[in-house]
């Protein structure tokens, strides 16, 4: 279900219980401000969700709340799974999700990272 990017953070949300270590992740990368996770329900042949540690519902949140060094680290965290991955020469796409328009699903800020194919258009037309 769709999620309002307006409301209250919820400690129960997927991410949430990743990130306590609940559940379990094929984690690709951590820092102090960042976890980079495979995705369980791929949506491209490689599929990969960066989350910042911090209790942020969504990019306007983040973006609002955060602290300089959170989203500088955020940011670079981001880029630094693109590297590491060897996507940048081929390419890839970047999509972080925002309230109920967008299909935000999860009230946790993620950023997908899609790449393995060429990916097509942005949004169907």
């Amino acid at each position: 279900m769709p999620i309002d990017a307006t409301l209250p953070y919820d400690d129960s949300n997927i991410f949430a219980r990743i990130l306590r270590g609940e559940l379990p992740s094929k984690t690709v990368y951590e820092d102090e401000y960042a976890l980079a996770f495979h995705d369980i329900n791929p949506q491209a042949p490689l599929h990969i969700l960066v989350i910042p540690k911090g209790a942020y519902v969504s990019w306007d949140d983040f973006s609002e709340r955060g602290s300089d060094a959170e989203i500088a680290g955020f940011t670079r965290a981001v880029g630094k799974v693109a590297r590491d991955a060897g996507l940048v020469a081929p390419g890839y796409r970047l999509l972080a999700n925002v309230g109920l328009d967008s299909h935000q699903e999860i009230p946790h800020l993620h950023v997908h990272i899609f790449a393995g194919k060429p990916l097509g258009p942005m949004l169907a037309r």
